[in-house]
């Protein structure tokens, strides 16, 4: 059985205020949302490393192939795959910040700085598979950039999720975010 409250999003920026009262069952949606987009990203990442995949995730292929020239990375991620230092940091934090981003968002838990890296990444994607033309502007990495954010901004880890307990904790007989307020942006 549901309870109804009448919970209310409102949001007022720039002038512009926005007003909507969410459906009972928003909050299942949210943690399905979460569940669905961890499970997205940690099993990406799990693909890109050697012990599930049989060989080490090498990123030059996409760096230097895989962006089309119109894109506004292009240069930038050329350089990117020209650099063997780089490269070699960027094949080993890509597919570790994806599986720790699907099991942050699984667990419920530090949500918003795992949507932040999540969003960073699909955003990064998107601009390099990006070929100039206005009806790939809705390419699927846009949409997945933008499902994390909304993801931190339901401040998902709350719901179901271990940002909630953690929020709860005491740190020297203080509660944690008042005694670290500036965590309320990762946690949630």
């Amino acid at each position: 059985m549901s309870t109804t409250t009448q919970n209310k999003l409102e949001s007022r920026y720039a002038g512009i205020t926005l007003e909507g009262h969410p459906h009972a069952l928003t909050a299942w949606f949210v943690v399905a949302l979460r569940f669905v987009m961890g499970g997205m990203i940690l099993f990406a990442g799990l693909g890109k490393l050697a012990v599930v995949s049989g060989e080490a995730f090498d990123a030059s292929g996409f760096l230097i192939h895989g962006v089309d020239p119109a894109s506004p990375v292009s240069g930038l991620f050329a350089a990117m795959a020209g650099n063997a230092a780089l490269l070699e940091v960027i094949n080993v934090v890509v597919p570790a910040t994806q599986v720790l981003i699907g099991v942050a968002l699984i667990a419920g838990a530090f949500v918003r700085l795992a949507a932040l890296g999540g969003a960073m990444q699909m955003a990064m994607f998107y601009l390099g598979g990006w070929e100039g033309q206005w009806l790939a502007l809705f390419d699927s990495t846009l949409i997945y950039a933008i499902l994390f954010l909304a993801l931190g901004a339901f401040a998902a880890g709350r719901i179901v999720g271990l940002d909630r307990y953690i929020e709860q904790l005491t740190v020297g007989g203080q509660p944690l975010l008042e005694r670290f307020p500036k965590l309320r942006y990762i946690l949630g």
